[in-house]
């Protein structure tokens, strides 16, 4: 299985290319350029690899929640080098994405994940980790810090830079927090190993059917 990955939902920028299980990776915390850095990354992915999209099972992308920019560049991107090589698309949470680099990194299975959304807001999820994929507890949120909310199963670590965004979030649950990775930003790697699994299982979209998700409707309303 050969699998392209994207992801440009946060201030990082990164691309990753998994064949049969080993994966190589481009990460950059970039801030902002992502149009101009996303696809040097994946061309260079391909051109180590000896391989061109056409040669690809699929291409995975993050698919939001995040910045309304930086997702649609890389929604963009996927649907383009999909459609122009026949390959579908899997468009993967960003908050699964980070769910599980926290499981992987610290070994927590129950993950909440608080991602800063701007504008004094957090997207955030609590993802249960022990099994192959994330599977989300709930929806994907978009609210002010203080209402974010816990589940009763424990133990919970948190993840996700909404928590060194918003010191104040990480205080009010820190007794019902084993701890939390503050520094953790959505990558294409974990896309990848999110992404290929969907696809092992046959859950592909044609590439104009994978679009992006803002949570925040009145920011793409204004646009």
């Amino acid at each position: 299985m050969k699998i392209l990955a994207i992801d440009a939902a946060t201030e990082a920028c990164s691309a990753a290319l998994w064949q049969d299980g080993e994966i190589s990776e481009r990460f950059e915390v970039i801030g902002r350029g992502h149009a101009g850095r996303l696809l040097p990354m994946a061309d260079e992915l391909l051109r180590e690899a000896a391989l061109a999209t056409r040669d690809l099972d699929a291409i995975a992308f993050g698919r939001g929640p995040g910045g309304f920019t930086g997702l649609r560049i890389a929604a963009g991107i996927a649907q383009g080098l999909a459609a122009g090589s026949g390959r579908p698309v899997v468009p993967v949470s960003d908050l699964a994405a980070v769910a599980a680099a926290a499981e992987r990194l610290h070994g927590q299975s129950l993950i909440l994940v608080c991602m800063d959304a701007r504008m004094g807001q957090v997207y955030w999820a609590v993802y249960d980790c022990g099994s192959a994929r994330p599977r989300a507890l709930g929806d994907e949120r978009l609210s002010a810090p203080e209402d974010v909310l816990l589940p009763r199963e424990r133990p919970l670590s948190g993840a996700g830079h909404g928590f060194a965004a918003y010191p104040a979030l990480a205080s009010r649950l820190a007794e019902a927090l084993a701890g939390v990775g503050d520094a953790i930003l959505p990558r294409a790697g974990d896309i990848e190993r999110i992404g290929a699994l969907a696809v092992a299982a046959g859950e592909t979209l044609a590439a104009a059917a994978g679009l992006p998700v803002y949570l925040r409707d009145d920011v793409v309303h204004r646009r």
